[in-house]
């Protein structure tokens, strides 16, 4: 297009290409300008008022150089008299239709009542005359009156579409006149021309109010993991985004950055505070101890995500990756999520089950699966699917490539777990002596599953926090595979089909005269 030095007229750039961050997006607009030697000032927009005014940028190919940009707003003019004159013409067409309507309704009241001083007058008149005449005036006058009332629905229903348009104008013909039209954002490029021909110009900004995240379809069958990647995007930037070259990086574009760096790290002689005060803070900083009977916590794995590459495109940074989704889709400035397809993965899995039992006497299918696609994938939420039946959510974390994920497939009914106390003795403290409690569990597993499965049995020993309680272990068989510094056992069992195995573990908790015991449990 051609244009003035004044910049009246605005370049028609449309937008090609969109990168959303996690908080914010870059836009690309793109035009072409035709223009005769000199300095030229070209005019970009309307842009979206809350774009970051030092983020604009100008490049392009063409005979031109570009010797500044500046950001102006703009106030719209008035409404023009040409949209008024046409909304009042509409509401004088529609009150004209409006009064036709009511004169045919007039028309049609006065016919009704002259049918029906005709049919009292027939009446007696052909009383005594023949049958015959009699029904043939009746169905005449049925006919009549059916026609008008047919007809009166009809303009009815006319009617309340022209009300409806006219309170439809009337708004509009207030909002015209009471108004002015919002103001908008426009960037004005500098040119300087070298020569005739066409110049295209390349603007791009950065705006808030827009962000992507992950979202993840998991669907196990057998061993095998597909991953399904989408990119859920929403902005409210004030302008809607076309389909187009669409990127989803990680990046984010902040202020100012600084290296971490270390305070000193002091340690001081302690200096108690006042009981009251002590009481205060520690019923603050340390969670209670658990009543008598109450279960203890168990370190249990939690439940994650995995994946494999296919075809999504990636370019990654030092810090942050950018990724091109397969196919790019239209964004409106609502507040809407809208999913994008990124890729799709398959993944190798490993399947055990896990239980521990002092918790819930139940095995849980678990999948442990290893990134292998190669991409660092982001956090987000996981639909969860097992043989194709929906199993629940999960979140799963950042997950770097190589990394081990595990994944909870609900409870398998088919792998039994039962635990129980076989043995408990207690002796009474005596004169100088300790108490002793002493208790010995079994906990049996047993597989009625058609295959071999691997089972991974946890639990535990109490923790002593006061060295007036110790706690021994009296033996355990098999021997654990693992023992934590926190009194957690792990056994690792292999079960074959239709058989059992037993888990046996004892116990002894010793306390000084005088010392009663928290937090024990069965």
């Amino acid at each position: 297009m051609s244009l003035s030095t004044d910049g009246s007229e605005l370049v028609d750039a449309p937008i090609v290409a969109v990168t959303v961050f996690p908080d914010r997006a870059r836009v690309t607009r793109r035009g072409t300008v035709t223009l005769t030697p000199g300095e030229h000032r070209v005019p970009y927009g309307p842009l979206p008022l809350g774009l970051l005014r030092d983020s604009v940028r100008v490049s392009g190919h063409g005979p031109a150089t570009v010797a500044g940009v500046n950001v102006v707003t703009r106030r719209e003019p008035v409404t023009s008299d040409a949209a008024v004159t046409a909304l009042e013409a509409e509401l004088r067409e529609i009150e004209a239709a409006i009064a036709v309507l009511d004169d045919a309704d007039k028309v049609a009241t006065a016919r009704e009542r002259f049918l029906g001083r005709l049919a009292m007058r027939g009446a007696g008149t052909l009383a005594t005359g023949e049958p015959t005449a009699a029904s043939s005036f009746a169905d005449g006058l049925d006919e009549q009156l059916t026609a008008l009332h047919a007809g009166r629905r009809t303009r009815d229903r006319e009617r309340l579409d022209l009300h409806r348009r006219r309170d439809a104008a009337e708004r509009r013909l207030m909002d015209l006149r009471g108004s002015t039209r919002p103001d908008r954002l426009v960037a004005e490029v500098l040119l300087e021309v070298d020569g005739d021909g066409e110049i295209e110009l390349e603007l791009s900004y950065v705006v808030p109010g827009a962000s992507w995240s992950s979202g993840y379809d998991l669907r196990l069958a057998g061993e095998n993991l597909n991953l399904t990647w989408h990119g859920m995007i929403t902005q409210r930037t004030g302008e809607d985004w076309p389909e187009c070259a669409l990127k989803l990086s990680t990046a984010r574009p902040a202020g100012a950055l600084e290296v971490p760096e270390l305070d000193p790290w002091y340690v001081d002689v302690l200096r108690p505070m006042p009981v009251v005060y002590a009481a205060a803070a520690m019923s603050m900083s340390a969670p209670p101890p658990p009543a008598p009977g109450a279960a203890m916590p168990t370190m249990m794995p939690k439940a994650r995500a995995a994946v494999r590459d296919t075809t999504a495109s990636v370019e990654e940074g030092p810090v942050a990756a950018t990724y091109t989704p397969l196919k790019p889709v239209a964004v409106p400035a609502d507040g809407t999520t809208h999913r994008t397809l990124i890729a799709r993965f398959d993944l190798a899995a490993r399947l055990d089950h896990i239980t521990a039992p002092v918790r819930a006497e139940e095995a849980t299918l678990r999948a442990i699966v290893p990134n292998t696609s190669g991409h660092t994938l982001p956090g987000g939420a996981a639909a969860l699917f097992h043989e194709g039946d929906f199993v629940g959510s999960t979140r799963l974390e950042p997950w770097a490539p190589q990394e081990e994920r595990e994944l909870a497939l609900g409870v398998d009914d088919r792998v039994r777990v039962e635990r129980e106390l076989v043995r408990r003795a207690a002796s009474k403290a005596t004169l100088g002596s300790t108490r002793r409690t002493d208790a010995e569990y079994r906990i049996t597993v047993a597989n009625h599953s058609p295959r071999q499965v691997s089972v991974t049995v946890l639990d535990q020993l109490p923790v002593s926090r006061d060295p007036q309680i110790t706690v021994k272990e009296l033996g355990a068989r098999p021997e654990p595979a693992e023992r934590s510094e926190l009194g957690v056992y792990t056994w690792k069992l292999t079960l074959a089909p239709n058989t059992t195995q037993e888990i046996h573990f004892a116990l002894r908790v010793e306390s000084a005269k005088g010392v009663d015991l928290a937090g024990w449990r069965d």
